[in-house]
């Protein structure tokens, strides 16, 4: 699958991180609710170690994981819940090792993980050049090369793709606008059917439909309607019956590549489709009969629920639930609290 966490990161780290206790308001009481989308966004709360991030292990090695932790944060913003943990959240990414292990230190920087967490400062409403002790804004613009590509300046090679582009065009349509060559820079690497490829300058142009669902959305952001328009068709030609979406390659649709497509079809009022893909997310979602740990949480798909998969799927597929888009994504105005889906026992 490809998600946020996938495409925003550019290589394991070498050293783990500690983690530290942040200034955060206490968590709240974790009430039972009826509204889906919230059971889902108290679901993913409950997972975060100490209620502020995420890990992942590699190698029985566990690192944290910055990328899944701002997919959280815009989780909650999107349901408008979990705001405790949403603050500790955004205050343990400003922490300056787990910044710079995140978007590079030194020589390294890397374009997606700058833009992603730069959009996590203004979903909650902190001016991502001033975020820790870094000016996230400046940082990206020195990654903007002459063609209108954000590219990695990085040993390691140039890991750059479409999410990094469609990341960064949409913090910066936050932000009094992004530069209009990395918007004709995205419009031209459409494919001839009018989807969007995860990498870019390809021999062969593949339509993905996780990089062209977020594509739209930054299309979208800088009011390029007509690209985004096409990229949309392509989407909707490739939905499956029941609403869901496949990943490139895939055979089974998901709840990360259909949250992500959802949330595009909801920003451009494709009413019908993102109905659609909120059917079936609905349809992976764990209820009553799921035993209570599970209970609020997304499947990935339809072959059941698997622990090492549900986080990125409820992240994601919480998109496609709340139906808002990312260029218009807030955390303010959210409650407290990890809600709990409510059930007679």
């Amino acid at each position: 699958m490809t998600s946020f966490r996938a495409c925003a990161a550019v290589a394991f780290v070498t050293v783990a991180l500690g983690c530290t206790a942040v200034a955060a308001p206490a968590l709240a009481a974790q009430a039972g609710t009826a509204a889906r989308t919230q059971a889902a966004s108290g679901w993913l709360a409950r997972q975060m170690v100490d209620g502020s991030h995420f890990v992942t292990v590699y190698d029985k090695v566990t690192y944290p994981d910055q990328g899944e932790t701002i997919d959280a944060i815009f989780a909650f913003a999107a349901t408008k819940t979990a705001n405790d943990y949403g603050a500790r959240a955004i205050g343990w990414l400003e922490e300056p090792a787990v910044l710079s292990n995140y978007i590079g230190s030194g020589t390294e920087s890397y374009a997606g993980a700058t833009a992603k967490v730069a959009l996590a400062a203004e979903v909650r409403g902190i001016n991502p050049a001033k975020f820790g002790k870094v000016n996230l804004v400046a940082r990206l613009a020195k990654l903007l090369t002459k063609s209108g590509r954000y590219s990695d300046h990085s040993a390691f090679g140039d890991f750059s793709n479409a999410f990094s582009q469609s990341l960064a065009i949409i913090m910066l349509s936050r932000d009094g606008g992004a530069p209009a060559k990395a918007v004709r820079f995205l419009i031209s690497s459409e494919c001839k059917n009018g989807g969007f490829p995860l990498n870019f300058a390809q021999k062969t142009c593949l339509s993905d439909t996780d990089s062209t669902a977020m594509d739209v959305q930054a299309l979208l952001a800088s009011g390029q309607r007509a690209a985004a328009l096409r990229g949309l068709s392509w989407l909707a030609s490739v939905q499956k019956s029941d609403g869901g979406l496949d990943a490139a390659g895939g055979t089974l649709p998901n709840a990360n590549t259909t949250g992500l497509a959802g949330e595009a079809f909801a920003a451009a009022g494709w009413d019908r489709q993102a109905a659609l893909a909120a059917k079936f997310l609905s349809s992976l979602q764990r209820g009553c009969s799921a035993p209570s740990a599970q209970r609020g949480a997304l499947e990935y798909d339809s072959t059941g629920f698997a622990e090492s998969t549900a986080i990125d799927a409820t992240a994601q597929g919480i998109l496609g639930l709340a139906d808002i888009s990312l260029a218009k994504l807030s955390a303010h105005g959210s409650s407290n609290g990890a809600p709990r889906l409510a059930c007679a026992s």
